[in-house]
């Protein structure tokens, strides 16, 4: 346990949301938990399968682990709704998460959270920018990344240079108060989550570095394209929910749409 006058953790929580990831979903678990295990927190980990499309459920359910839960329901319904899906179910006093399909290294979680304590953050998010990541990126991806970092931060302000990367931790009073107010169920659920919890005060949000080796080879130009298209009109919805509409200031504090689906 490490503890001081802000910062408590007597137990990790992290979610893996995992799409289609029969082929890397076994690695990814006993990765994380080894790497949790070398971390030496008391955790859990939440697996989260978002549709039941394929065999990443039936393969998830073999890892044999009393910290390892796996849920899935039927249908698939993006990144956000599955990571949403897993945080309700957490009970940790630090809820993250990570993306499965073994493109982030999981050394992440130990400067991930040691950066947590140095800073006392409220949101530590894995950065490609940080100096001392590693990154191994396609170059058509580091401009989209950079076209999406200056979108974001025109929108949106806070100081936060990658808002993408699929590792990020919270403290639990910021996942409780910002969880019921979030709509987004796929593209831009990373950057409603951040915008939402910086508009409710919690600005002590920083970057910490990651390695990565970027594997994905499934997405097609015309695929791409279209999930540019959608991810932007997501981020735009954010920004017309925060600023215009002022929707996440208002109580919202009923999780009656946000229940966990019952498993299968």
């Amino acid at each position: 346990m490490y503890k001081n006058n802000t910062f408590t953790l007597n137990l990790l929580s992290v979610v893996i949301p995992a799409y289609k990831q029969e082929k890397t979903i076994v690695q990814d678990i006993k990765h994380i938990t080894d790497a949790l295990d070398a971390v030496g927190y008391k955790y859990e980990v939440i697996v989260i399968i978002d549709g039941i499309v394929d065999k990443t459920y039936e393969k998830a359910k073999r890892v044999k682990s009393s910290k390892v839960k796996v849920v899935a329901y039927k249908k698939n319904e993006g990144k956000g709704f599955a990571i949403r899906h897993g945080m309700l179910m957490a009970k940790g006093d630090i809820i993250g998460f990570i993306d499965a399909g073994m493109d982030i290294h999981t050394v992440g979680f130990d400067m991930l959270l040691n950066h947590m304590k140095w800073y006392n953050a409220d949101v530590i998010v894995g950065s490609k920018m940080h100096s001392a990541s590693k990154v191994n990126y396609p170059f058509y991806r580091k401009i989209l990344s950079w076209g999406y970092r200056l979108f974001t931060r025109m929108l949106f302000g806070f100081k936060v240079r990658d808002t993408q990367v699929g590792i990020k931790f919270f403290k639990r009073e910021v996942v409780q108060d910002v969880l019921p107010r979030l709509l987004v169920k796929r593209y831009a659920f990373d950057i409603e989550i951040l915008a939402v919890a910086y508009a409710l005060g919690y600005k002590r949000i920083y970057e910490a570095p990651v390695e990565i080796n970027f594997r994905d080879g499934s997405i097609t130009s015309k695929n791409m394209w279209r999930i540019i298209g959608l991810m932007l009109w997501d981020t735009a919805a954010v920004f017309y929910r925060l600023k215009i509409l002022k929707y996440y200031d208002k109580k919202n504090n009923k999780f009656e749409n946000l229940r966990p689906i019952k498993s299968s």
